[in-house]
């Protein structure tokens, strides 16, 4: 009779990962990792900082420090931590670096919109909550680590930057943990970790008025992209279009562009500028990419 001997066998190397709906969208991973179990662990581990991060910024959370700051920020300084602090003043950053383009006061107007139901503010209502859409209204006290509001009324949210910021902590994940190849998604922003073991990757930027098609393909390694567009949370009346993207000067959703995606080295970059450049439109949004040499 012969002997069954159990042999232990290392794990075999393979990709790994997981799709999960998270931040009001879906959050991807995938990675290689020789030992496919530890890939595992580390799948997970991005997906907990994700939810972290989440619950540190969302504004649909009232337990949210972001939350907290929007209740109480008018009315005296509000210890913010460092990491969304840091967020707050390169959002700010980014405002001054598009001339308001970009702005995370948005909100101010933006907190009246309910996509799923179908429901947006009416005139006066914008005409009276854009007058508070003005990133100079948001002071920051560096020695302090605090946010204030110089106007009762002003809310921030992050939602034009903080998808890219957590596929760059999970890219700073995978490296930490040893990964060499690796894609982390959320939404509409992708941050890619070398290359696809020989491979680019090959991400597709969707049709903005075909659901479901590629509009065209292209061959990445190592680099952030971010796409922002008008088909994300929307809903139509008659022939307009009600898109989350928020024209800060007029505090109605931008118009005369579809869709807009930024290449470049820091996701939590390619994110706002994606949002700055549909805002500006193609002229503008061209002229300040060409200013960038790395986007």
């Amino acid at each position: 009779m012969a002997a069954l001997i159990a042999i232990s066998m290392p794990a075999r190397g393979e990709w790994v990962g997981d799709a999960r709906p998270m931040m009001g969208t879906e959050v991807s991973i995938r990675l290689w990792h020789d030992n496919a179990a530890t890939g595992e662990e580390i799948v997970e581990q991005i997906f907990a900082e994700a939810d972290r991060i989440d619950r540190l910024m969302s504004t649909y959370k009232d337990d949210s420090r972001i939350s907290e700051i929007n209740r109480l920020a008018a009315t005296h300084p509000i210890v913010a931590g460092d990491e969304l602090f840091q967020l707050i003043r390169r959002s700010l950053d980014i405002s001054v670096l598009t001339r308001g383009a970009f702005d995370i006061t948005y909100d101010s107007v933006g907190q009246h919109y309910d996509f799923r139901k179908r429901q947006r503010p009416d005139q006066a209502t914008v005409a009276t909550e854009r007058q508070l859409i003005d990133f100079r209204f948001v002071e920051l006290d560096q020695a302090a680590g605090t946010v204030r509001f110089r106007e009762e009324g002003v809310r921030i949210n992050l939602g034009g930057i903080a998808k890219g910021y957590v596929v760059e902590r999970g890219v700073s994940i995978l490296r930490s943990r040893g990964v060499r190849n690796g894609i982390v998604t959320a939404g509409g922003d992708s941050r890619l970790l070398g290359d696809r073991r020989g491979q680019p990757w090959m991400v597709g930027i969707r049709d903005p008025r075909a659901d479901g098609q590629v509009a065209i393909s292209v061959p990445l390694e190592d680099e952030a992209i971010s796409t922002s567009g008008d088909y994300e949370r929307y809903f139509e009346e008659g022939d307009t279009r009600y898109h989350h993207i928020i024209q800060p000067s007029t505090g109605e959703p931008a118009s005369g562009v579809r869709s807009a995606t930024v290449f470049g080295p820091d996701a939590v970059i390619t994110d706002a500028l994606s949002t700055s450049v549909f805002v500006m439109g193609v002229d503008q949004g061209l002229r300040l990419i060409a200013t960038l040499p790395d986007y």
